[in-house]
């Protein structure tokens, strides 16, 4: 007898634009041979690539087990169980279903092809669904023809802007030339600097990184993360995104002015200005006005999954992000977090994801994580981030923030006024070295020594 779900002889003709065998083949090949996920989502965008509700149900399971532990384990038991767990599994058409995916696949290496075929159909639906808006919009006259024309000119650039297989260079040969003109440059051309010049003698942001930055509440992690991102987008010209679990869009708003205008940041979070702050405000103006490609994103309950959609959405105005920073980690939630989870498990699916997210988009990805109680009095350690030690095993990079003391844990007189920033881990570099800054917090910024 034929199981309902794999019955789509009720498929209308004028469905939009799939391919149902090929959704199947994908999801079969992931349960046979996890080997094929990190294939598979490197093309697929998301489960919404899927037709029916079922397969996008079912890739979404699949990649949130598989990024929920460092040594997942998949298969149509575990992600029956999982589908059981969340109450989705009949919708889905029950074990019957799941198990027969696996026999949907001609062969498993062929996965990437599959998915190919797959992301072009999603491709194909979301050029429909651009023009069927676009042309809406203009019969009811919803906005001037200029208007209509930008708004569906980016959706489609956002349909078409996935990568094919025939784009990816992979082998030494396609790599050769251009790791030359790296090494005739003299620096990595992909490769971000930061606003502290002894910062950069260390560590430089390149694509694919997590980037940690850990301190103790209050201890300027947020700051840093504001300072990075401003320089990156103000001064090299490159679109930045910080995306705040903290702060809202006026605090923000209010630290960015602080820095950039040296107006002391306490006058404007009260909006108590002198005529002087107003004078050095306008002469920031200009700079701060037309920083179309700074974009401070302070929805409520940011997700990967939302960082990763305002990302896209960057890409699609032309302004694809240089660098992410989420602030601050432990602050996130997981998609679809259920009651009673173990919050460690939580913190290193997050972790997991930010790191993929890195390598999905080829940007350094700037993650700002809060200690635990156990760091107050001492020199952090890479062990001190709250809620996870994940944390350190999947980031390139870890700095950890810490206002200078004694021996005795008292706060050193002699150093007021620093911050040190240590290089804890650095995969490309040395590790142990201490940054010295000067922490200037009434202008919500670090400056490096000796520079102001």
């Amino acid at each position: 007898m034929t199981d309902p779900a794999w019955d789509y002889s009720e498929v209308p003709d004028d469905a939009p634009p799939h391919n149902l065998e090929a959704e199947r083949a994908v999801l079969g090949s992931m349960l046979l041979s996890p080997r094929c996920i990190e294939a598979v989502t490197s093309i697929i965008s998301g489960p919404d690539d899927f037709w029916p509700l079922q397969h996008r149900i079912i890739y979404r399971t699949i990649t949130e087990l598989y990024a929920a532990t460092r040594e997942p384990k998949i298969d149509p038991i575990t992600v029956g169980a999982a589908l059981l767990a969340s109450g989705e599994l009949a919708k889905v058409g029950g074990h019957v279903y799941v198990s027969q995916l696996v026999s949907s696949v001609p062969i498993v290496g062929n996965a990437d092809g599959y998915a190919s075929i797959v992301r072009e159909h999603a491709q194909l639906r979301a050029v429909l669904t651009a023009t069927i808006r676009a042309t809406q919009r203009a019969r009811a006259a919803a906005s001037s023809a200029a208007d209509i024309l930008d708004s569906a000119m980016a959706e489609l650039q956002a349909a078409a802007s996935g990568t094919t297989m025939e784009d990816v260079k992979l082998s030494v040969a396609d790599r050769w030339m251009g790791f030359l003109e790296e090494l005739e440059a003299g620096a990595d051309p992909r490769a971000l600097d930061t606003p502290w010049h002894d910062l950069n003698d260390v560590i430089e942001l390149k694509p694919g990184q997590l980037i940690t930055v850990g301190a103790a509440t209050g201890g300027g992690k947020s700051l840093l993360g504001m300072n990075l991102a401003a320089h990156v987008a103000l001064t090299r010209g490159k679109p930045a995104l910080v995306a705040s679990m903290e702060m809202g869009g006026s605090e923000l708003m209010a630290r960015l002015t602080a820095a950039e205008a040296g107006v002391v940041l306490d006058r404007l979070i009260r909006r108590k200005l002198e005529d002087a702050d107003w004078a050095k405000i306008i002469n920031a103006g200009p700079r701060l006005q037309h920083a179309n490609n700074f974009i401070l994103d302070d929805s409520p309950n940011l997700t990967i999954g939302k960082i990763r959609a305002r990302m896209r959405w960057m890409a699609s105005t032309g302004n694809p992000a240089a660098v992410v920073v989420a602030d601050y980690l432990q602050l996130m939630q997981p998609e679809n977090s259920k009651p009673n989870t173990n919050r460690a498990n939580e913190v290193a699916q997050l972790s997991r994801g930010l790191k993929l997210l890195a390598m999905e988009f080829e940007i350094p990805v700037v993650a700002l994580a809060q200690f635990n109680r156990g760091a107050v009095g001492r020199q952090p350690l890479v062990t001190d981030f709250k809620d996870s030690s994940a944390i350190e095993q999947d980031s390139n990079v870890i700095l950890l923030m810490h206002k200078p003391i004694n021996d005795d844990g008292t706060p050193d007189d002699e150093r007021a006024g620093e911050l040190d920033v240590i290089v804890a881990k650095n995969r490309n570099g040395a590790n142990g070295r201490i940054i010295p800054l000067v922490f200037q917090g009434h202008y919500a910024r670090l400056r490096s020594m000796g520079r102001f």
